[in-house]
């Protein structure tokens, strides 16, 4: 399996009689938001004329004659959530390719598009070497790549999101997209060595207590997952099988909680012992057994227990002394 990505369904639009003016976009468009006043403006103007196309509005009403609505209805987006998007400052024809430049759109134009290691080299570079190793490469092969997962209209990363529980909600979505859909795992599992139907999510996970709100709270690669290596890279995409996957809940549940290399590793700047608790970036969200304990706390109770345990032994020594003097007294 390799790193390629690929967009599918937007490749196949076709219209008629209609043809576009703008000037074609160059690298300067490539990725975040760019600063430039002029160049988000032009990205803007590009953009918005693949909006007026490719969302819901357009198959009620099309605004170009000859438009193939089938093929459209496979290529729609929600403009909204592509600005919010980590792409979202990037031109739509800067990564579909010349081919989607003009209308009526040239029928090999989804050769052209680029796949995501044009713009993550790097980070594919030290991707491949953990998905080779994934249970998604030895199970699926070539029909898993990028987008399998990584939806790059709509993703956002986990720094610029607002709290830990939009981080949970979006990333496990993507797993029980397939793994909690029949159509989807029988379409991706056609490609397994025998045939297997897909197991219900909340039965092979019956050991986990309190289940619903372990998903609720964290996201399957914390435990699906071994620990990210790179610095720049926050998640390992090692997905790992039932059999290997972590099932020790100290893990999570101490004082050196994973989830502070995993889940809230965006928020280590708050990360100080805030008013004396443990992994207090933690706190803010959830409340978990052993990581988010309060240092004063603990010992005011190693307090409280000790001289509880000296004042029993006080007691029962005034006890022993006082029966030893009445003792002598009598005889």
């Amino acid at each position: 399996m390799r790193l390629a990505g690929s967009v599918a369904g937007v490749a196949a639009i076709s219209v008629t009689g209609v043809t576009a003016s703008a000037q074609a976009p160059d690298s300067t468009t490539r990725g975040a938001m760019p600063a430039d006043p002029a160049t988000v403006a032009m990205v803007r103007q590009w953009n918005g004329e693949c909006v007026a196309c490719h969302t819901e509005q357009a198959l009620l009403f099309p605004p170009k004659a000859g438009m193939d609505l089938d093929r459209l209805a496979d290529a729609l987006m929600d403009p909204f959530a592509f600005n919010q998007s980590q792409h979202g400052g990037m031109a739509c024809k800067t990564f579909h390719g010349k081919g989607f430049q003009d209308y009526p759109h040239d029928k090999q134009a989804g050769d052209a598009i680029l796949g995501c290691s044009e713009c993550h080299a790097k980070e594919a570079f030290r991707i491949q070497s953990q998905l080779d190793r994934s249970v998604h490469a030895r199970n699926l092969s070539d029909r898993f790549s990028c987008t399998s997962c990584h939806d790059p209209h709509v993703d956002r990363v986990a720094r610029d999101l607002a709290d830990a529980r939009q981080v949970v909600a979006q990333d496990n979505g993507k797993c029980l997209e397939c793994h909690n859909s029949d159509e989807r795992f029988a379409e991706l599992g056609v490609s397994l060595p025998e045939a297997r139907t897909r197991p219900d999510i909340d039965t092979i996970h019956e050991w986990l207590p309190n289940t619903q709100r372990h998903w609720q709270a964290v996201r399957c690669i914390e435990c699906h997952t071994p620990a990210s290596t790179h610095s720049t890279i926050a998640v390992n995409h090692q997905i790992l099988d039932a059999e290997q996957a972590e099932r020790n809940c100290t893990v999570c549940h101490s004082r050196d909680s994973s989830l502070n290399l995993r889940l809230y590793r965006w928020q280590t700047e708050r990360e100080a012992s805030e008013l004396g608790f443990l992994n207090s970036a933690i706190l803010g969200d959830s409340y978990v057994i052993g990581a988010t304990r309060n240092v004063y706390l603990d010992q005011l109770a190693y307090w409280l227990v000790g001289l509880l345990l000296a004042a029993l032994a006080l007691h029962g020594g005034l006890r022993i002394i006082g029966a030893l003097v009445r003792k002598r007294k009598g005889s």
